[in-house]
């Protein structure tokens, strides 16, 4: 009797903790996985990235995630969004330089999502950074990890 009570309460305590670190995930959290996702995805795009920095930031995101852009029509999950990657790669697509950086201006925080408005630009020899037009982008939380990436542009 006392190993079923012992099971019993091992298997409310693994229960009640899952549920603790699956949203444990809060606004600070959510913000240094974006600043994350586009130092990443900065990477990705300099001129001579590899496979090893695709897989990094696609590492990054949660199993299941979601690339969607509205404008281009594109719908990806994880190992399509890796394809589509490589594929660019293989062109030689990506051709920034460290120069080029992407950073977010403002967000707002929702329940599991953030919206924010990022832009793509380059560091000047002054050190200042020159951005282009703001963008909008929803990035949606699962597990305490990214799950969305809804680009509205």
């Amino acid at each position: 009797m006392k190993s079923i009570y012992a099971l019993f309460l091992l298997v409310i305590w693994l229960c009640l903790s899952n549920k603790a670190l699956a949203n444990d995930c809060d606004s600070s959290c959510q913000m240094g996985q974006i600043n994350s996702y586009f130092k990443a995805l900065d990477k990705v795009s300099i001129r001579g990235s590899s496979i090893k920095d695709i897989d990094y930031f696609l590492s990054l995101m949660h199993a299941d995630v979601k690339y969607i852009h509205v404008e281009y029509e594109a719908s990806f999950d994880k190992e399509s969004w890796r394809k589509a990657f490589v594929r660019n790669l293989e062109r030689d697509a990506y051709q920034n330089t460290n120069e080029n950086e992407q950073r977010v201006l403002k967000a707002i925080l929702g329940k599991n999502h953030v919206a924010v408005e990022y832009s793509h630009g380059v560091i000047q020899k002054d050190g200042t950074w020159q951005q282009k037009k703001p963008l909008l982008v929803l990035f949606g939380f699962t597990e305490g990890k990214i799950s969305l990436v809804k680009e509205l542009w």
